[in-house]
């Protein structure tokens, strides 16, 4: 199973998946990932900007509300369709159907900063992606991603509960395997994942020429912990970790 079986998958989850999505992306995105993406963003007005599969198109219309210059793209051609919808007019965000993989349709460093939310671990070939995401740079250009936390979000992970549902701990299994797995999500559709070592992604970001600039693995703030009471359970490992590269 590889990248156009999870195609066909996120085609088909794209308006259930959509539905928990507000101007913030869902709760996840709002208390982990945005905070985190922000805080590595440098300066954004007039940049060009490549959101690399936007999804729904949440941060896309974010970052243009910024002062970027927006382009989109996913490999989802329903995504697309729900992002342009819910793209207000005023907006100028290009958005195209394409897979991280392989953008040919995109020039040579078009790009001051590319950002890839909970993308990169939906793809079999991620080390075809990174180099992409280099040749779409300008020099000095900004790489930003987020996944799945590759030490603890494993095939097999989750938690160990008591008979009456209490979390006991998490458990974490098949670390060194790397290939793909389903994961549920919602009540019928199983998506496919790709896992891989926190060695291969950072070996392949070097290998590719990119320098690590910082990495973050994402907690809630007192200030969202105090709306959301329920992810203080979070501060016990993470579920999702944050890297920026530069292009050398």
């Amino acid at each position: 199973m590889g990248t156009e079986e999870a195609i066909k998958r996120w085609d088909r989850f794209a308006d259930t998946y959509s539905q928990n999505h507000s101007e913030h992306g869902d709760i996840h995105k709002e208390v982990f990932l945005n905070p985190a993406i922000f805080s590595f963003i440098e300066t954004i007005t007039n940049k060009n900007v490549l959101d690399a599969g936007c999804g729904e198109g949440y941060l896309s219309r974010m970052l243009a509300k910024s002062g970027a210059h927006v382009t989109a793209v996913d490999y989802s051609a329903r995504m697309i369709e729900i992002a342009t919808k819910r793209t207000p007019p005023d907006l100028e965000i290009h958005y195209q159907q394409g897979n991280c993989e392989e953008l040919h349709f995109l020039e040579d460093h078009s790009f001051d900063l590319i950002i890839a939310n909970m993308v990169i671990h939906d793809l079999a070939n991620y080390e075809k992606a990174f180099r992409e995401m280099y040749r779409l740079l300008r020099d000095q250009g900004t790489f930003i991603f987020t996944i799945l936390h590759p030490c603890f979000v494993t095939p097999g992970s989750g938690w160990e509960k008591t008979k009456d549902g209490k979390k006991l701990h998490w458990n974490v299994d098949q670390y060194f395997y790397e290939g793909a797995y389903e994961q549920r999500l919602g009540d019928q559709e199983k998506m496919l994942f790709f896992h891989r070592t926190l060695t291969s992604y950072i070996n392949t970001l070097m290998k590719t020429g990119f320098r690590l600039e910082g990495i973050i693995e994402p907690k809630p703030s007192e200030e969202l912990l105090q709306q959301y009471p329920s992810f203080e359970e979070d501060f016990r490992c993470p579920d999702f970790i944050v890297f920026k590269v530069k292009k050398s």
